[in-house]
């Protein structure tokens, strides 16, 4: 026994210790884990002993073996709990789904001397719900009984009363005729598999492609077409359904020809070895709904890469297509042909964001070309086809309103290596519509130069369209600082006006002079057009009314307002359909044979939203309100003018709008208003997404942070909630800060009370469903006023926002001071980590979700900021969480898309925030989801996010440790557990029996 017990002994205290953890941690099946246990600190050797048998204990579920040392070490198991020598917090409570090929779990018994950890740990397993799963590799739902760290069972769903809700059918998308009188009830499958992203997939200049269906990747995608009648009365009519496709295929890009007698849209299905089809265009009757393909030829399939396709008249289309020629995939080198370089020995000032999925060879640039080369085709119903110009990159594709010409964009080389497709160099040509090049309007060069500052543009023409109210008048805006907001000029945008064609070589005719930034124009006629102007850094917009063909007619501001004082927002003008098929701002007459616009607005007041609908004189400024939202039950907002059926001006007593009905526990239902009785008819009777919650309670509630600024937030309570019974809850804070330029604006309320509260996959609303109160989007304002640059006191101004929405909820007595989460999303995620390490007194526990961490990585700016690092160093430093990562004592769960694609928040943001937080001996968990974005879709990868928040949230909010602080390094103390297993500690009492909240050190 001496040498096998010296073996023993020797595993024990110094090999397993130091080897095996480092094995187990990327042993893992499904979303990648990482876990920080808490710091302890032990001054016997006893831990020593307790972390071998427990590594051996994981070793021994991860290979099979090892069966003989295991019998040993179980009695030495059994004996540390028998005496109570240590705490066992991460022992198995449950077992998981197993593969048979697993060893069985080593088993625990229950005792009654079992530390508190454990003991709190038995109550979270017995309280959790279970899930069924239709994944193999998933385990239960619950999960709470599991080992804290055990990274290695596979995609988990979270309780049922959170799936039900994610699960729900969506329901349909609606798209109206152009005569009004059909609606399509476009059908959306629930949550896409996780199979679907992890198709090959190449990222080239910006764009992820599916090089397979040679289309856009991670394209959602309707399942159904049904097509309802709209009746006179309002009614709608029985649903017949778009049919003669194949069954299961992927329905995009569905189009009303002009007439509205037929349908254009794409299809692909599944191939063998899981891949999806090529996508071809189909074409549907809408009286019969029979479909059809489009080209005769099963060689000619779509180029989704860019454009599509698009109705030239109501018998022809110019579809982007797969070039017939096209060869075989361009094949990397085995050997490259020489090193990567890039130069700059022009010294060219060139400062860009952190863009991804860029270019970074010669065969990237090739393979970008090979896939995103298409051939225009004109097709007509009757599938003639007739090539049109060569095969090229085209990024657009748009008939003129009398359908005579075709305005085609492309892109060309040469191509960059440090900025996506969008600045690449662009062509725009005019061409007729039956395929004869007529002119070139404009090749913009390379654009790697914008100016990181906001409102910034690039060089030479851009926006270019054709005026809807012409039949093919072309026009565009050119800057005059050369594109950069830094340099002060006066005009800084010349907006021109073009014919397709010109005459005796007439040269472009300037429409207005703008000294801000431009924004888009409005038309109506030759005598009335509106254009916008805005300037971000101070928050100034301006309305224009020019008179387009009238040059004796002087331009005038018709608003000039902010557009951060959104109680001032006087509403946009609606627009009317043409006989051309495009958008007009509509003039309504009176029977005085006055002419009036119709401004539809959200009408935001100090009490929430409450949308309108103004008849607006152009002339004289005066208003009068025609339709406004109910105010006291109900949230209603104007869609859509529905009596444009024909040209001009539209009587008063005939006008019909479309309008949205909901209210806080009534899901969205679409209206006709009909004009004069105002007679309101429903279209839509859609049921209840989630039943289960139509009973919630919800309230805005307006609080004030204390340098006087007023803050809102939505504050919803569980359905069936009774304060008098049921206590102060725990909460889920979920919010995103904004910028602004004054105090007064920030404080102005935002959305209505009576809105329907959507809940999507990923929503915290979802708690509510657990018994949490949510406190959702309370307003983070980071205000800099005048010169004041507003980040430079971002962490000042996050913490007394988060201070007095805590103290608000608090005083309410609905939410438990020291069960209070907080998480974020992107930008969210980087404010919830700074809250964690600066304002630790509030919150028991966060969750991050795909956030940047570090802004040093990002030096070329970041969300609204435009100052550089060099220029800012102190506010890059001081915002980043992950210089504070020493400050952060509560824990904190860390999620990502290990494909994240936004700029800024590259997946290795929480990979190295993870670490810094991990040496500092953070409570931490790190989950990376594969072939997940910036945003999540996949099934699989959703639930299991639920599945690790609501495991979180259990274990450090409901049922957590208490909200004193950690042990410092002086003293070594563990932290104090109330009675209950998670509530406050005895010190600090205030009169209702919560522990006060301590203002922040700031």
């Amino acid at each position: 026994m001496v040498g096998p017990g010296c073996t023993l002994l020797f595993l024990v205290f110094f090999v397993l210790p130091r080897r095996m953890m480092n094995r187990l941690k990327h042993f893992s099946k499904g979303a990648k884990i990482s876990f920080c246990p808490p710091k302890k600190r032990y001054p016997t050797i006893r831990p020593a002993l307790f972390y071998a048998i427990y590594y051996v204990y994981l070793y021994r579920r991860s290979r099979e073996g090892g069966r003989e040392i295991m019998s040993a070490l179980s009695i030495l198991h059994r004996a540390c709990l028998r005496l109570a020598l240590l705490p066992l917090p991460l022992a198995p409570l449950r077992a998981p789904l197993r593969s048979s090929t697993l060893p069985r779990p080593l088993r625990l018994p229950r005792r009654a001397a079992m530390s508190s950890a454990a003991s709190r740990m038995s109550h979270i397993a017995a309280a959790a719900a279970s899930g069924e799963s239709n994944q193999p590799a998933a385990a239960d739902a619950s999960g709470l009984g599991q080992e804290d760290d055990d990274l290695s069972l596979g995609y988990r769903l979270p309780p049922k009363e959170i799936q039900d809700i994610v699960d729900a059918p969506p329901l349909p998308v609606l798209s109206f005729s152009p005569s009004k009188d059909k609606i399509l009830f476009l059908k959306r499958r629930a949550l896409p598999p996780l199979s679907d992203l992890a198709k090959p997939e190449e990222k080239l200049a910006g764009v992820r492609i599916d090089g397979h269906s040679n289309t856009r990747s991670r394209m959602s995608s309707y399942t159904g077409i049904g097509i309802h009648k709209l009746m006179d009365d309002g009614t709608l009519g029985p649903e017949k359904e778009v049919h003669g496709y194949p069954e299961g295929a992927k329905i995009n890009f569905v189009t009303w020809s002009h007439d509205g007698r037929n349908l254009s849209f794409s299809v692909r299905v599944e191939e063998e070895d899981n891949k999806i089809s090529k996508l071809r265009v189909w074409i549907a009757d809408v009286e019969s709904g029979e479909a059809r393909p489009l080209f005769k030829s099963p060689d000619i399939y779509l180029n989704a890469i860019f454009d599509s396709f698009v109705w030239v008249d109501n018998s022809t289309l110019l579809v982007c297509t797969i070039p017939v020629s096209r060869g075989a995939l361009p094949q990397k080198p085995s050997v490259p042909s020489g090193p990567k370089i890039q130069s700059n020995e022009t010294k060219n000032v060139v400062q860009v964001r952190t863009f991804q999925d860029l270019l970074k060879d010669e065969y990237d640039a090739d393979l970008f070309d090979y896939y995103a080369t298409s051939q225009l085709m004109l097709v007509s119903l009757d599938g003639t086809v007739k090539p049109m110009g060569p095969p090229a990159v085209y990024t657009s594709i748009d008939p003129s309103p009398d359908d005579k010409y075709l305005m085609l964009s492309s892109i060309h080389r040469p191509y960059s290596y440090i900025v996506p497709c969008g600045r690449f160099p662009k062509r725009v040509e005019l061409w007729t519509a039956d395929g004869k090049f007529i002119r070139e309007l404009c090749d913009l060069p390379l654009a790697e130069d914008i100016p990181i500052a906001t409102s910034s543009v690039r060089k030479g023409k851009r926006s270019i369209y054709w005026r809807p109210d012409k039949p093919s008048t072309l026009y565009w805006v050119e800057t005059q600082d050369g594109g950069d907001a830094k340099v002060e000029v006066s005009p800084r945008d010349i907006v021109y006006m073009e014919n397709a064609e010109p005459i005796n070589g007439e040269q472009p005719e300037i429409l207005h002079k703008l000294d801000l930034r431009y924004g888009g124009i409005s038309w109506c006629d030759e005598s009335l057009a509106l254009v916008y102007e805005s300037w971000y850094k101070t928050r100034k917009t301006r309305t224009w009314v020019v008179a387009p063909d009238k040059k004796d007619v002087s331009p005038r501001i018709l608003f000039d307002r902010s557009s951060e004082d959104v109680y001032s927002d006087p509403g946009s003008p609606m627009l009317r359909r043409t006989a051309m098929g495009t958008y007009v701002i509509a003039k309504v007459n009176k029977q005085d044979g006055s002419t009036y616009l119709l401004l539809n607005g959200m009408g935001a007041t100090p009490e929430g939203n409450v949308p309108f609908l103004d008849l607006f004189d152009i002339n004289t400024g005066s208003k009068e309100r025609i339709w406004e939202s109910d105010k006291e039950k109900y949230f209603e907002t104007v869609v859509a003018l529905m009596s444009d059926k024909i040209d001009g001006d539209l009587p008063l007593d005939q006008l019909k709008i479309l309008t949205s009905k909901e209210s806080k526990t009534e899901n969205t239902q679409y209206y006709l208003q009909i004009w004069p009785e105002k007679k309101q008819v429903q279209i839509t009777k859609f049921p209840h997404p989630y039943p289960q919650l139509a009973s919630l309670y919800k309230e805005m509630i307006r609080y004030q942070r204390k340098d006087g600024v007023q803050l809102t937030a939505k504050l919803y309570l569980p359905p069936g909630y009774d304060q008098s019974k049921d206590g102060p809850l725990p909460c889920l804070v979920w919010s995103y800060p904004g910028e602004f330029k004054s105090k007064d604006a920030a404080g102005q309320v935002r959305g209505s009370p009576n809105e329907f509260s959507g809940i999507g996959a990923t929503s915290p609303l979802l708690w509510l469903a657990r018994g949490f109160a949510i406190l959702s989007g309370p307003t983070i304002p980071i205000v800099g006023e005048g010169d004041v640059e507003a980040n430079d006191s971002y962490v000042e101004q996050l913490v007394t926002s988060a201070e007095a929405a805590v103290e608000e909820v608090v005083r309410r007595g609905v939410v438990h001071p020291d069960k209070i989460a907080v998480g974020g999303h992107s930008y969210g995620a980087f404010m919830t980590a700074n809250l964690l390490a600066h304002a630790p007194h509030l919150f028991c526990c966060g969750i991050a979700r795909s956030g940047a961490y570090n802004r040093t990585l990002t030096p070329f700016g970041f969300q609204n900021e435009d100052r550089t690092l060099w220029e800012a160093t102190n506010t890059y430093v001081e915002m980043s969480p992950f210089m504070s990562a020493n400050k952060i004592k509560r824990p904190i769960l860390l999620i990502h898309g290990e494909q994240d694609n936004n700029s800024g928040t590259l997946t290795m943001q929480s990979d190295r925030f993870f670490n810094a937080l991990k040496g500092h001996g953070v409570q931490s968990r790190l989950v990376i989801l594969p072939f997940e974005s910036h945003g999540y879709s996949a099934r699989e990868s959703i639930m299991h996010v639920l599945w690790e928040s609501d495991r979180w949230l259990q274990k450090y909010c409901v049922n957590g440790t208490s909200k004193a602080d950690s042990e410092t390094a002086a003293d070594g103390e563990s932290k104090k557990l109330a009675a209950s297993g998670g509530g406050a500690a005895s010190e600090g009492l205030s009169s209702d029996g919560f522990s006060s909240i301590p203002r922040s050190l700031l």
